[in-house]
């Protein structure tokens, strides 16, 4: 997976723990793939990888359970804890104020396997207090103020550092020998015996620290000191000092030696090149590592020089500064194993000097890596003949456009680093490589490039395959300034916002970093044929494309979260497809995808929004909306047809517009007044009956009867009149029959009437059923008529005459009130006719 480019390099010895076994190509997989040239002659073993491998991996094992490892450092701590658990396996408790140790503070704690007890007071230290400790394997014990300890030792220790002290002799003793599985030895001492590790010489110990900074000798004075076997030696000398250490160590089989602090002038470099004939005198030592060094520039060449012809294949200084003058020096660039050289952080404080002769001096060396990064060089020249080199690094530097422009002697260069220095024109970056013919490489992030159409067409290198871009300034048109043959493209944190559907064709691309730019798409996989990682969270992407998986079928790999994702309709089928690929295709899937807008969805995993099919197609939509109004206005329609909605519409209006008109009438003639005892609603075929029973009886009774044949105003609708007539009787009589039943204007009247009922909250509906009715006969527009024959009482005509009086009866029963408001009322009408006033 391409995520941040990196580059095989000379092995550093920045901390004692590195010498690596082999120089590995940290490119990964992805560029394995790639490169097909074999670069065994570059990369072959020289160091095996030794240090502290198992205790690190026994701390890694036990950080992750709080249980077992207990961090207790920088707490000020004058003693050892007494509540710790009895299951700690790890123990840090470094910087702290421990002055002294008792076989109580830790021989409860039987599964302790790492203590760390560095920059603490301790002055002297009985290993039996460590008697119960039987699995106990890491133990630093350096950094405090120890001039003696015991002898008493665990077998079980694999690394047990005592550097850093105030020991006079190196603090070994016969038991040590008994540490058959140690691999790590740190010592320090202030004067050197032959003989000190004599008891430890048939132990093969990976590596040895010694701590050398107390160091002292007199001057007529060369101490001895035989280190038989160790892979790895590691010198710390006195930082403010300039070297004098004379001492002949001899070690067996060394392969990775580092000195740190090292303090030279013109005068003593001499002792620093005969300290290390006695330690560079085998065949064996591959690497060499200088840290903290101040040195002059012509005993910085004299170094080199004696160095160049030695077995040593990689040389590291670290923290390099040079002082007095730079001038230029004989060097001869004979044959040599050297095959990589790494310098970092240089600090030059010579401020007048020939350029020429600092950047001739690296560009002429016959090697096959070179690294300097982090200088204050400014320019490096072309070599004057056909180049050796094959890897250059030259990170953080200051090299503008015009470093190796027209050169035609790096033929053999295969990988150029050109990270963090004052680049600013692609164009010229690709003029660069002209004539790099093997160059397959080229990192130049981290600069401020950028491409203008108008630059011309870009001419690169040929064989380039894989080109570091990334945290540039490049934009859209960087696309037509590209490689052609281009496998592994990094365009990290640039401010590319599209990419042009008309650019070159990158048939060969297989890899694309465009991530933290300004995309709002997806890219097409048009011009990218052979694309199979992608990489392009951390941009401006609310919509990607649903088409993309299908367009780019041979992607493997794809990392697209973490962009402002806008969960609408247009966002479903990219995650119904994303769903179906692999997590092993979808970096990230599904915690780094998650809704952006709207509001409502902001934060919810792209996994969880669901919407509906319906609302996100439109036709469909429609469709659904079309047929549920159709089926609605026919199912109203039914309805309607069902229960005479129209009839009712009719009657309603008819209402409404006789209240209207009775709105415009004057307030006296809109005053209730009560004229009738009852009017009598009945069918016409049903009048014999009314005229000859029902209203001569109710008449004889001194009751005074509304009938619509001569009390209906001329002139006056008939619903009008139908109103006037119920509202001014004190009864409505209904006589039901069939014939009732059948007539529209007599279901008018039963309405208004009910109507009337609940309006005037009153009782004033009577029921006479003169013949039977069946409900079948009923019509289904009159079902007032079946509510109210089956919610009220009714009177039935009986067809025996002996059962008549009862009838009439129950017919007086519902007059019982007494008339007085009726009689007021007609006076009342007696005097307006004659003209006077009540």
């Amino acid at each position: 997976m391409l995520n941040r480019l990196s580059y095989p390099d000379a092995p550093e010895f920045g901390h004692i723990s590195r010498c690596p076994e082999e120089q590995h190509n940290p490119l990964g997989n992805s560029l394995l793939n790639i490169m097909t040239k074999d670069k065994e002659s570059i990369t072959r073993s020289f160091c095996f990888v030794y240090i502290l491998t198992l205790i690190v991996g026994t701390i890694i094992q036990f950080s992750d359970e709080s249980e077992f490892a207990v961090d207790m450092s920088k707490m000020k701590l004058t003693h050892v804890p007494k509540d710790l658990s009895p299951k700690t396996k790890v123990l840090d408790i470094s910087q702290n104020y421990i002055s002294k140790l008792h076989i109580s503070d830790i021989s409860y704690l039987l599964g302790l396997e790492v203590l760390t007890l560095s920059y603490n007071r301790l002055q002297c230290l009985d290993f039996s207090i460590f008697k119960f400790n039987q699995d106990l394997e890491y133990l630093d014990l350096s950094h405090n103020q120890l001039q003696k300890t015991s002898c008493h030792l665990i077998r079980s220790l694999k690394h047990l550092d005592l550097s850093f002290n105030d020991f006079d002799v190196l603090p070994i003793c016969k038991e040590f020998g008994n540490l058959t599985q140690l691999n790590f030895l740190g010592l320090s001492g202030t004067r050197l015996r032959q003989l000190d590790l004599l008891p430890i010489a048939h132990l093969h110990l990976s590596h040895i620290l010694l701590d050398l900074e107390g160091y002292y000798a007199k001057e007529s004075e060369t101490e001895s000191l035989q280190i038989l076997n160790t892979k790895t030696l590691h010198l710390v000398f006195h930082p403010n000092q300039l070297f004098s250490v004379q001492v002949n160590i001899s070690v067996n089989s060394l392969r990775c030696l580092q000195l740190t602090n090292i303090k030279l002038n013109n005068d003593n470099c001499q002792i620093l090149i005969k300290f290390l004939s006695e330690l560079i005198r085998g065949p064996t030592l591959l690497n060499f590592t200088l840290k903290h060094v101040e040195t002059t520039w012509k005993c910085l060449v004299r170094v080199f020089q004696f160095l160049w012809p030695k077995p040593v294949e990689y040389l590291n200084i670290y923290n390099l500064i040079i002082v007095e003058s730079i001038d230029e020096e004989d060097f001869t660039y004979s044959k040599t194993a050297l095959k990589a050289l790494k310098i970092e952080h240089v600090t030059n404080r010579v401020f007048i000097y020939s350029q020429t002769v600092l950047y001739t001096f690296f560009s002429e060396m016959n090697i096959m890596m070179l690294t300097l990064s982090d200088t204050p060089f400014i320019h490096m020249l072309c070599p004057q003949t056909s180049s050796t080199f094959k890897f250059l690094n030259f990170t953080q530097n200051v090299f503008t456009d015009s470093v190796f422009q027209n050169c035609s002697k790096l033929v053999r260069l295969e990988t150029l680093i050109l990270q963090k220095n004052k680049l600013k024109g692609l164009y010229n970056i690709g003029l660069m490589t002209k004539h790099m013919t093997s160059l397959e490489i080229l990192d130049v992030s981290w600069n401020s490039l950028e491409y203008d159409r108008h630059d011309g067409n870009c001419t690169w290198g040929g064989s380039i395959v894989v080109l570091n871009l990334s945290s540039n300034i490049l934009t859209d048109s960087v696309f037509r300034c590209l490689p052609p043959k281009v496998k592994v493209l990094d365009l990290y944190d640039n401010r590319i916002r599209s990419i042009p559907k008309l650019i070159m064709k990158l048939e060969a691309l297989q890899e694309l970093n465009v991530a933290s730019n300004s995309l709002a798409h997806l890219p097409d996989c048009g011009a990218f044929s052979s694309l199979s990682v992608l990489i392009i969270d951390h941009n401006s992407i609310s919509n990607p494309s649903a088409d993309f998986f299908h367009s780019c079928q041979k992607i493997r790999s794809i990392r697209a979260g973490n962009n402002p994702f806008q969960c609408t309709c247009e966002l479903r089928e990219f995650i119904q497809n994303i769903g179906q690929v692999s997590s092993e295709v979808v970096e990230g899937w599904p915690d780094s995808y998650k809704c952006d807008n709207p509001e409502s969805y902001k934060g919810t995993p792209l996994k969880d929004f669901h919407v509906s099919q319906l609302s996100c197609n439109t036709a469909l939509l429609l469709v659904t909306i079309g047929v549920t109004v159709l089926v609605l206005t026919v199912t109203v329609t039914a309805l309607c047809m069902y229960f005479d909605l129209p009839w009712y519409l009719r009657m309603v209006c008819q209402w409404t517009q006789t209240r209207h008109r009775a709105r415009n009438l004057p307030l006296e003639e809109l005053q209730r007044t009560l004229q009738f005892h009852a009017f009598i609603s009945y069918s016409e075929h049903d009048s014999a009956w009314v005229k000859n029973e029902l209203v001569p009886y109710l008449e004889k009774e001194d009751l005074r009867i509304c009938l619509h044949e001569r009390n209906f105003v001329p002139g006056k609708s008939i619903v009008e009149n139908i109103i006037n007539c119920i509202e001014k009787s004190y009864k409505s009589i209904f006589v039901l029959s069939p014939n009732f039943v059948q007539s529209e204007w007599c279901h008018y009247e039963l309405y208004f009437a009910h109507h009337n009922l609940f309006h005037e909250g009153s009782n004033n509906l009577i029921l006479i059923l003169l013949e039977p009715i069946p409900q079948n006969c009923i019509p289904s527009k009159y079902h007032k008529l079946k509510a109210l024959m089956t919610q009220r009482t009714y009177l039935e005509w009986p067809k025996e005459k002996s059962k008549h009086g009862l009838f009439w009866a129950n017919i007086r029963a519902a007059f019982n009130m007494k008339l007085t408001l009726i009689a007021e009322n007609n006076n009342a009408e007696t005097y307006k006719k004659s003209g006077n006033s009540i």
